[in-house]
Formats: C-alpha cells, structure tokens, sequence
C-alpha cells in the first residue's frame, strides 16, 4: 500500500458521519418526530415465520444480503479506526433511555468469505444509477443482536448522496411471523444534490422497493 492510499483510507475510516441524530433510527416514533430538516420513512415486509426463518434472514441480512439482493456493490469493508458510535437504547414510547452497552464482539464471516457487519464498520457502497455506478461511504452506527431482533443501521460519511441514516432489521414478532423493517431518515447532502432531489426521491423509492425483495424467500429462491 503506497502512502497516499494509507492516508486516503485512514481519512476514509476515521471521519464522522454528516449528520447530528446517530442512532435516531431506533426510535418507534421516528415518522412522526424526525431531525429537524429531514425525511422520514419506515416499511416492512412479512418474511414467513418460525425460527429457522428468522435465522436464515437475519443470517443473510448481517452478511449484507439486503444491498447485494438490491444490486448494490459493497466494496472496501473496513472495521474502522476511530470512535465507534453505539448509539441510544430507547424506551418502547421513543423517550431515550441511556446510551448503548459497548459488548466485545468477534469476528464472523458467511460462507462466501463476506465478514458480517459490526459496530463501527466502513464500507462504501456501489449504487447502479443507469450506465454508472454512484459511490455511497457508509459507517455502520449501531447494531441489534437480541434472542427475536437482529440488524444493523448505518450512517452516510463524506461523499454519500445523501445525508441520514438507515435501520435493516429482521425480527420475529409474538405470533412467530418474521417481518423485515426498513427505517431510515435522510436529506439530499449538499446544494448540488439538493438540486437533484427528484432524482434522489425517485432512487430511494426504487431502492427501498428493492431492499423490500431482497430477504424475501420467493425473490430470493
């Protein structure tokens, strides 16, 4: 690795990301009471039910299932080597309760060699817009890893589109059904991309359209 490749990529893993709400995601009233200034959206999708398909979804969501499913590129997965954000646990009303326990956690790969997310990782994300390719970084900001609920948010870094944050989560719910949940916030990032807001409100509906087949077992068969 030359030098300025080690400083490109140390800038790239040590940055913060754009935006001030981290963790806002994980508020169950997030599309009534969003950050001032931006958008909120949540959808969800029935994945089946039973444990074997909480397990295989959740298993196939930390290995990035969801962006690789939509045709998304993850290129250059890093653990990151600044701070990394764990967030605030909040109350089942939406009130913050305390900050997120920080838990050691250990490495662990799908079977394609992909490691699965985890707190603090960087990736950038390769979005097909037409003939092209949009390059999104990313950082992921916290994790869910409970006995139904398993996911993983992650906030924009310099150089995404958009500014926000976005919650992947599959959880299975009391009557055993297993459901997918897509929670996200967002604003164009700077005054050239606010010019194309159209054009990145019609990219997040397609996507989010996407994200919704990704897990799914007939989409996915």
């Amino acid at each position: 690795m030359t030098e300025d490749e080690y400083m490109r990529r140390s800038s790239f893993t040590d940055q913060p990301v754009t935006y001030g709400a981290v963790g806002a995601t994980q508020a169950a009233d997030l599309l009534y009471y969003p950050p001032k200034g931006y958008k909120p959206l949540e959808r969800s999708i029935r994945l089946g039910s039973g444990e074997e398909r909480f397990e295989t979804s959740a298993t196939a969501l930390m290995a990035w299932g969801v962006q690789k499913g939509s045709g998304i590129h993850v290129t250059d997965v890093r653990e990151g080597t600044g701070v990394q954000y764990e967030g605030v646990e909040f109350g089942p009303d939406g009130t913050p309760m305390r900050m997120r326990a920080n838990r050691p956690e250990e490495d662990v790969f799908s079977e394609d060699g992909t490691p699965f997310v985890r707190n603090g990782m960087t990736a950038v994300l390769k979005i097909p817009f037409g003939p092209f390719r949009v390059s999104a970084p990313i950082r992921v900001v916290y994790v869910v890893d409970e006995p139904h609920r398993r996911g993983f948010a992650y906030g924009t870094l310099h150089g995404h589109p958009e500014s926000g944050e976005e919650l992947f989560l599959v959880e299975q719910r009391e009557d055993g059904t297993v459901w997918f949940v897509l929670r996200a916030l967002s604003r164009p990032s700077n005054a050239f991309y606010r010019l194309g807001s159209p054009v990145l409100s019609f990219m997040q509906r397609r996507f989010t359209a996407k994200y919704l087949r990704a897990l799914h077992p007939v989409s996915s068969a």
